[in-house]
């Protein structure tokens, strides 16, 4: 942290600049330090660290926000990260928060949320990072319940920090939440289905729609679990993927 400033907050999501959830994020921590807000122009869910290389980019200013200073980045979530860290912030952040993202990144959906994206991107440049997700994916959801809990973490990790090249997947259930539980992410997989349409002429187009399959729905062990029984779930990712425990197996077979 900068002495003598407060701490630099940086902000963004995958829903959009204009997303509930965002500004509810604002609100949560604007007291803890200041606030500078970068997020895609429109929405980018599942976008997960998807980069923008064949296209422009544009950045718009908007209206300041209790304080924060608001901008959308006409790109994906890792867009605004590195637009934020290269072009508009005079300073590194001490913390970047992602969401609130509307509907959950539990399980394996880290591996697809441009929530997360936005997060692990942060995180490999050296910065503090969580990302935030609430269980509902009403347009007008009540994201209330969140604010407690979000305050707690995001106070913790500024004063705390984190391990390096690890960040935080929160999920928050919508209601009678009972409290926290750090836990790993349930091992599953999506029950991927396209749902077939036809357009006014006759031509088929699909849309993608599906199911989380939890392999492990009696595991205390996992957030999955955890959320079923309304606990806010801290999940710690590395961005570092490489499968550690598999190398001496792999260095056996291979020589």
């Amino acid at each position: 942290m900068s002495k003598g400033l407060r701490p630099l907050i940086l902000i963004s999501n995958d829903d959009g600049v204009n997303a509930r959830g965002l500004y509810h994020l604002i609100d949560c921590v604007k007291d803890l330090g200041d606030v500078v807000v970068v997020a895609p122009a429109s929405h980018c869910s599942g976008q997960s660290s998807a980069i923008t290389v064949d296209k422009i980019l544009r950045v718009k200013q908007h209206e300041d926000y209790c304080g924060a200073k608001i901008y959308s980045v006409t790109g994906t979530p890792v867009d605004c990260v590195k637009m934020a860290m290269h072009k508009i912030l005079d300073r590194k952040p001490d913390l970047m928060l992602s969401g609130i993202n509307h509907g959950s990144n539990a399980g394996n959906s880290i591996i697809y949320s441009g929530t997360m994206g936005a997060a692990m991107e942060a995180c490999m440049m050296g910065v503090t990072s969580i990302g935030y997700s609430f269980l509902s994916y009403l347009e007008d959801a009540d994201f209330s319940p969140s604010t407690t809990y979000i305050k707690k973490i995001t106070s913790q990790v500024l004063a705390n920090g984190l391990p390096q090249e690890v960040c935080l997947n929160v999920n928050i259930p919508s209601s009678d939440i009972q409290g926290i539980k750090v836990a790993r992410a349930a091992r599953g997989y999506w029950t991927e289905e396209y749902a077939e349409y036809s357009d006014p002429i006759g031509r088929p187009f699909y849309l993608l729609t599906g199911h989380f399959h939890n392999e492990e729905p009696d595991c205390d062990e996992t957030d999955m679990y955890w959320l079923e029984r309304k606990y806010v779930t801290v999940v710690p990712a590395r961005t570092d993927m490489t499968a550690h425990d598999a190398m001496p197996l792999l260095t056996d077979v291979l020589q």
